[in-house]
C-alpha cells in the first residue's frame, strides 16, 4: 500500500523530467531561448544604452512602464528568460548523459550478429565466391578501419561511430556555450563614460557615467588605467552622389597606456581588463553663462545628443547657481543650419559648415534640492517661467559661433564659446567570451561531422558457393548502394592480389 502510494506520489515528478530531458523539449528550449532574445535587439537594454532606455521613457512613459514590469529593458537577466536558459541547461545535460552512456557501450562493443535473412536488408547482393573471399573481406575492412567481427562463415561490420560522437559533442558544446554565457555574464561588466575632446576618463566606479555589473563583479577587477580624448574625426563620403554626406569611418584618437592610439567602431582599443568600445558620438558646444550681476555661473562643453542623420542635436543647460533666479536652457545645434519657411531651422549636412546655436530660456526653480535625480539630458519645465521661445513673449536666442546674447528681463548673458566633438565609450569586460567562441567552434565541426558521416552496416556471408553480401543505413542514405559496390570491387581486387 505504501509502495502503491510512493509510486503515485513520484509519477509526475518522473514523467516531468522524462519531458523535460528528452531531445524534443530540448529544441524546443532552444528555440524558445533565441525568440526570447529578440527583444534584447528591438528595445534598448539598461545594461548597454541605459540612455536609450532614458530617452523611450520620455518618448513613450506609458508604454515603457507597461515593458518595464515585464523586464523588457533587463531582457538577460530576466526571471523568464532565465527560467528557459536554465531549463535548456538541465534538459540538455539529461538529454546528453544516458545517450554517452549508450554511445560509450555501443563503442565497446563488437557489430550485431549477422541476420538470418540477409535478402530482406534494403541493399542485397549475392554472386559465386570461394570461401578465401571472407579473408579478402577481412583484410579489406581492416585496411577501411572499418570495425568487424567473423563468426564461423559471416562477417558483420559496421561504421560510422563517429556520427554519435559528433552529436554528443555538439550538444556538449551547446552547454559549454550556456556555462560560459552564465560564468562570464557573472564576472562581466560594462560601463559608459562620455568623453568630450580634452576630457580624461580613469577606470574607475566614480569615472563612469553609468555601469552595469554581473552578480559575481568585484569592484578590486578594475583594473587601473586613464584615457585622454585627443581628437574626435568622422569621414564622410563625398565621392558617390547617391550616399554623398554619409558617414563611413568614426576614429577617436586617444593616449591610454602611454601611446596614442585609434579607437573605431569595429576596432576596439585593448585596456587592462578591458575592452573600449566606439559607441556613439556628437556635438558639446563650448558655452559659457554669466547670471544677472554678471558672474561665471557656467562655463563649459555641453553634450548634446543628435536627433537626426544630419546632428541636428538637442542640449539642456542647467544653472542653479545663477542669481537673481536660476536658469535653464533647452537648445539645439545645427551643424550646417537652414532656415524654413516656418522660421524653424533645420541642417542640411552634418559636418558644422553653418553651425547654429538657438536657446529657448527658462527661469525659476529647477527643482535640484529636493532629492530627487534628475535625468540631466532633460528640463521639467513645469514650475519654470518661459522666458524666451516661439511661443513667448522674447524669440529663441540665437548663437553663431563667438556671439555673446543678453538675456531677456536683466537675467544675464550667454556665450557660444567653441565647438568640440564628444565620443561615448563603452568599457566592457566578458571572461566568458573567448569560451563561447570555442564551444561554438566546436559545435560547429561536430555537428559538420555528425551531418556528414553516415552509419551503416555491412555483413557477408558464404554459403554453398555463394557470397551474400547487404547493407543497412540508420537513416536514409543515398550513398550506401554504391558504397557497398565499392566494397565489393575493392575486396576482389584484393583476391586477384592474391
Amino acid at each position: 500500500m505504501a509502495t502503491s502510494f510512493l509510486s503515485r506520489v513520484l509519477f509526475w515528478p518522473r514523467w516531468f523530467f522524462r519531458q523535460l530531458t528528452s531531445m524534443r523539449t530540448a529544441l524546443f528550449l532552444l528555440l524558445l531561448l533565441a525568440f526570447a532574445a529578440i527583444p534584447g535587439s528591438v528595445y534598448p537594454q539598461r545594461s548597454a544604452d541605459p540612455n536609450g532606455v532614458r530617452l523611450f521613457f520620455d518618448n513613450q512613459p506609458e508604454l515603457a512602464k507597461v515593458l518595464d514590469s515585464i523586464q523588457i529593458f533587463d531582457v538577460y537577466t530576466s526571471v523568464w528568460f532565465s527560467s528557459i536558459y536554465i531549463l535548456l541547461f538541465v534538459s540538455l545535460i539529461g538529454c546528453v548523459v544516458p545517450r554517452t552512456k549508450i554511445h560509450y557501450h555501443a563503442l565497446r562493443a563488437k557489430p550485431v550478429k549477422t541476420p538470418a535473412k540477409l535478402d530482406r536488408m534494403p541493399i542485397y547482393r549475392q554472386f559465386e565466391a570461394f570461401e578465401p573471399y571472407l579473408d579478402a573481406a577481412q583484410a579489406v575492412l581492416k585496411k577501411s578501419r572499418i570495425r568487424f567481427t567473423r563468426s564461423g562463415n559471416s562477417i558483420s561490420a559496421e561504421k560510422g561511430y563517429l556520427k554519435e560522437t559528433g552529436n554528443l559533442v555538439f550538444h556538449y558544446s551547446l552547454i559549454g556555450v550556456l556555462i560560459a554565457v552564465g560564468v562570464g555574464g557573472g564576472l562581466s561588466f560594462s560601463g559608459q563614460r562620455v568623453l568630450v575632446e580634452g576630457e580624461t576618463f580613469v577606470n574607475n566606479l566614480a569615472s563612469y557615467d553609468s555601469f552595469s555589473p554581473g552578480p559575481f563583479f568585484n569592484e578590486e577587477n578594475l583594473q587601473p588605467f586613464d584615457l585622454k580624448l585627443e581628437d574626435f574625426e568622422v569621414v564622410y563620403d563625398l565621392t558617390n552622389l547617391n550616399n554623398r554626406g554619409q558617414p563611413i569611418d568614426f576614429i577617436a584618437t586617444v593616449t591610454a597606456l602611454g601611446k596614442t592610439s585609434e579607437i573605431k567602431v569595429n576596432s576596439p582599443l585593448a585596456a587592462p581588463g578591458a575592452n573600449i568600445y566606439l559607441t556613439g558620438n556628437g556635438f558639446a558646444p563650448v558655452i559659457t553663462v554669466r547670471d544677472g550681476e554678471g558672474n561665471i555661473a557656467y562655463s563649459g562643453p555641453v553634450v548634446f545628443l543628435p536627433q537626426d542623420s544630419n546632428m541636428t542635436s538637442l542640449g539642456v543647460i542647467k544653472v542653479p547657481d545663477a542669481n537673481p533666479e536660476q536658469l535653464g536652457f533647452i537648445s539645439f545645434f545645427y551643424p550646417t543650419a537652414e532656415e524654413l519657411e516656418s522660421g524653424a531651422y533645420t541642417s542640411i549636412y552634418p559636418d558644422p559648415f553653418v553651425p547654429l546655436l538657438t536657446m529657448n530660456l527658462y527661469s525659476g526653480d529647477l527643482g535640484l534640492d529636493n532629492g530627487v535625480p534628475k535625468n540631466v539630458f532633460a528640463l521639467d519645465t513645469s514650475n519654470l517661467k518661459e522666458v524666451a521661445s516661439r511661443n513667448a513673449e522674447n524669440p529663441p536666442l540665437q548663437l553663431e559661433p563667438g556671439d555673446v546674447v543678453d538675456l531677456p528681463d536683466n537675467l544675464g548673458s550667454v556665450s557660444f564659446d567653441g565647438l568640440l566633438r564628444f565620443a561615448s565609450l563603452d568599457v566592457a569586460y566578458n571572461p566568458g567570451g573567448i569560451w563561447v567562441l570555442g564551444f561554438a567552434l566546436l559545435a560547429l565541426g561536430s555537428l559538420a561531422l555528425s551531418l556528414m558521416i553516415p552509419r551503416r552496416r555491412i555483413w557477408f556471408r558464404f554459403a554453398d558457393g555463394k557470397i551474400e553480401a547487404a547493407a543497412l543505413a540508420r537513416n536514409d542514405d543515398p550513398g550506401l548502394e554504391d558504397f557497398l559496390q565499392r566494397l565489393v570491387l575493392e575486396i576482389n581486387k584484393e583476391i586477384e592480389k592474391k
